[in-house]
């Protein structure tokens, strides 16, 4: 897709492969409200991706080595503007599928900011998941803004296609959006400068 130089384009990671797993419904809402934005929005579920434990990361293949969708991520990653990363809360922690799935790169995500879209079938949203998180993504060289975007009981917030069931989930997402956009776009003029490595 050829983009214009100001269209923010961006990945949206899912981090569940859960059976029957709410947080597409966030993905959904997250890609949704990109586009109505007018922004690239990209899901890479590992869902379809299937991609297995990992064993090398795309950096230890050799050039032009690494499996086919490892290839096309790396692709995407490098040419995106910041990643959304929608996490539940798996026993107060991230789930497997999502630490597996980011672990996998590292170049690939620097000096691009992160955003966490987080949810749970409780009361918090996933947010103590979301502290931990913000510990990978700034290790990964993706740092996270300073605002979340929880989701609390997921399955009365949003419908299946990820449409808001209440007035506040809109209300909360275009705040996190305007504050991930203007970081997004701040890093983006200054990769076009340089960065220090």
């Amino acid at each position: 897709m050829n983009l214009t130089p100001d269209r923010l384009s961006f990945a949206v990671l899912l981090g569940s492969v859960r059976r029957d797993r709410q947080g597409i419904r966030a993905a959904r809402l997250v890609v949704n409200a990109l586009e109505m934005r007018g922004c690239e929005a990209v899901l890479v579920d590992p869902m379809e991706l299937n991609l297995p434990l990992l064993d090398r990361m795309y950096k230890e293949h050799p050039k032009g080595e690494a499996p086919e969708p490892l290839e096309r991520l790396a692709t995407l990653y490098r040419r995106v503007d910041g990643f959304l990363i929608v996490s539940g809360e798996y026993n107060n922690s991230i789930p497997p599928a999502l630490k597996n799935l980011l672990d996998h790169f590292l170049e690939e995500y620097f000096w691009r900011p992160s955003g966490i879209v987080c949810y749970s079938a409780g009361q918090f949203g996933g947010v103590r998941a979301a502290m931990q998180l913000r510990m990978t993504l700034a290790e990964l060289g993706m740092p996270s803004i300073p605002s979340l975007m929880p989701i609390p009981r997921i399955q009365h917030a949003l419908d299946a296609e990820g449409k808001p069931m209440g007035d506040w989930v809109e209300r909360s997402l275009d705040r996190f959006l305007d504050e991930f956009f203007w970081f997004s776009r701040a890093l983006k003029r200054q990769r076009a400068e340089g960065t220090p490595y």
